[in-house]
């Protein structure tokens, strides 16, 4: 079996728990393996990230499928360290937003749309939620393409939604008008360090072939819990005073607990005074 075929294997191994078979000779196994490897990165080395590589990166990743050629995705670079800083301020738990060398801020735009309609003299009856929703999927293929491109070329990147918890302070900081808001930030620089391949839910609960079908979830998850656990365990229990410290602490408590409390309740209101209409 070739390097690429293993390589592919052994990541596919780690993240689903289950053996995969690999046909040595099937094409784009390289590709497959940097997919497959995907990896977040939260350390940073000191080496720049030259502007011409972004707007290489930024391209390919804007070259990602868009709906009915609509193009509703933009890409924000923030490099200036002041910007970066303001970001920063926002999201003390993440000091790795101020220590990559450059912060992305991934745009819905449904503006231009409407925009062009109205230059065009043409009606726009579809202002309505498939826009807010177009435009954003628009954002997270480019959001994910971008990813593809950057660890092709060698960087590391970790996505931060959390910038939806500030979305009205981001969105005037990037003086994005009516009809962009951000989807999710991203840092982006040379890796410092290695990082794991984080576990996923079993294929059998998350494929489904030709009707959907879940099968016994809880056993599912409850085997997951423990093969995460077996392999990168959580090194703390969320809000231990609130509900206790559990016995066996697995991804599914840790997702329980962290819904438990209220998440961007005013995002809604937001998108609304940014000129959607979510009807």
């Amino acid at each position: 079996m070739t390097d690429n075929a293993e390589s592919l294997q052994a990541s596919l191994s780690s993240r689903f728990g289950e053996s995969f078979e690999v046909d040595p000779g099937q094409s784009g196994l390289a590709e497959l393996g940097l997919i497959a490897g995907h990896r977040v990165h939260r350390r940073y080395t000191d080496r720049d990230v030259t502007l011409s590589l972004m707007r290489l990166l930024c391209a390919c990743a804007l070259s990602a499928p868009s709906k009915s050629d609509l193009q509703q995705a933009d890409i924000l670079i923030v490099r200036d360290k002041a910007n970066r800083q303001a970001i920063a301020d926002l999201l003390p738990e993440m000091p790795w937003v101020i220590e990559a060398p450059v912060f992305l801020v991934f745009l819905a735009n449904a503006r231009r749309l409407p925009f062009i309609a109205g230059q065009r003299g043409k009606p726009f009856p579809n202002d309505h939620l498939d826009l807010f929703f177009n435009a954003t999927v628009d954002a997270a293929l480019v959001l994910t393409t971008f990813m593809r491109a950057a660890e092709a070329a060698g960087l590391g990147c970790c996505p931060i939604s959390v910038i939806r918890d500030h979305s009205a302070t981001v969105s005037q900081m990037l003086g994005l008008p009516d009809k962009v808001i951000p989807i999710a930030g991203m840092c982006v620089g040379w890796p410092a360090e290695g990082s794991g391949i984080t576990a996923r839910l079993p294929l059998g609960l998350t494929v489904h072939e030709e009707r959907y079908d879940e099968g016994d979830l809880l056993a599912a998850i409850d085997g997951y819990d423990r093969r995460r656990a077996a392999l990168r365990p959580y090194r703390n229990q969320r809000e231990p005073e609130r509900f206790g410290r559990a016995d066996f602490y697995g991804w599914s408590e840790d997702k329980a607990r962290q819904y438990a409390n209220p998440a961007r309740a005013d995002f809604g209101a937001f998108v609304r005074g940014k000129g959607f209409c979510l009807d």
